[in-house]
């Protein structure tokens, strides 16, 4: 197959690098630098990307387009793309959820193939390797997997039903992302109080992820009753310290709808996760 042409809208630091890797297997990297920051245009060449005047000509050039941008912006910009008939391959790549992305598959039907794009990871640059995960049209896929063949950002196909990465996506950032807020809320409660130190010290003696351990969910669910106004102290202790108790307050919130099965040993993880969704 030919190497193809590829049009990156609009690229920040993520957006930037992984246009750059697709370079390697692309004909041109082309980007609109039309309206666009002093500090675009300075990442734009730093990457070699090739500027292109207008939206219009990016997308009459193109073959394939990588839509990388604020995720509010994501409906618009394909809106945009929609009325320009862009008729190739669209990679939705944004953090938005997947019904947003079926809406973009919607606007840019018939005429262009959407390919539901999340990546999982840091911009590939400095030895960084993200994954870019894929779902949609299997020629389409296809095509993006050839596109990133041999570079710094692996891919990974779920499947042909638009949305699935877009859920991957936003299932594991927020995870790691509220995870990060945790630990802000819980050394700054700590240092309030002059422990910061100390629980450093403590947390430092268990490293691994609580994600890769769903079947201790069960036993979340089961000790609820008593996690529940736990962190409703924690978050009291937030509050008086000047701190945002929300987070907390909403994690009590959550475990509320386990309150009925106070310390039931024979739960398990299914049973868990279905009193979440149905209390």
């Amino acid at each position: 197959m030919d190497q193809p042409t590829v049009g990156i809208l609009h690229p920040g630091s993520m957006g930037a690098a992984v246009a750059a890797c697709a370079a390697t297997n692309a004909a041109a990297v082309l980007w609109c630098e039309t309206g666009r920051s002093t500090a675009s245009v300075e990442r734009a060449a730093q990457f070699r990307l090739m500027p292109v005047a207008t939206t219009a000509e990016l997308l009459h050039r193109s073959d394939i387009v990588i839509s990388l941008c604020p995720p509010a912006a994501a409906e618009d910009l394909a809106r945009d793309v929609a009325g320009h008939r862009f008729a190739g391959v669209y990679v939705e790549a944004n953090a938005i959820n997947p019904e947003r992305v079926k809406r973009i598959a919607g606007l840019l039907k018939p005429t262009a193939t959407v390919v539901d794009g999340g990546v999982v990871g840091s911009p590939p640059v400095r030895g960084k390797s993200p994954t870019l995960y894929l779902a949609g049209p299997a020629a389409a896929t296809e095509r993006i997997e050839a596109l990133f063949a041999g570079t710094a950002v692996q891919t990974a196909v779920l499947g042909t039903e638009i949305g699935k990465a877009s859920a991957l996506k936003l299932a594991y950032a927020s995870f790691q992302k509220t995870s990060r807020v945790l630990v802000a809320l819980a050394i700054g409660m700590a240092r309030e109080h002059g422990v910061d130190q100390e629980l450093i010290e403590v947390a430092s003696k268990r490293t691994d992820s609580y994600l890769s351990e769903p079947q201790y969910v069960a036993k979340t669910a089961a000790r609820a009753w008593r996690w529940g106004p736990e962190l409703e102290e924690a978050a009291d202790t937030l509050a008086a310290a000047g701190l945002p108790p929300e987070m907390l307050r909403a994690a009590a919130s959550t475990l509320a709808r386990w309150h009925e099965v106070k310390d039931d040993s024979e739960l398990t993880l299914t049973d868990a996760l279905d009193r979440l969704a149905h209390p």
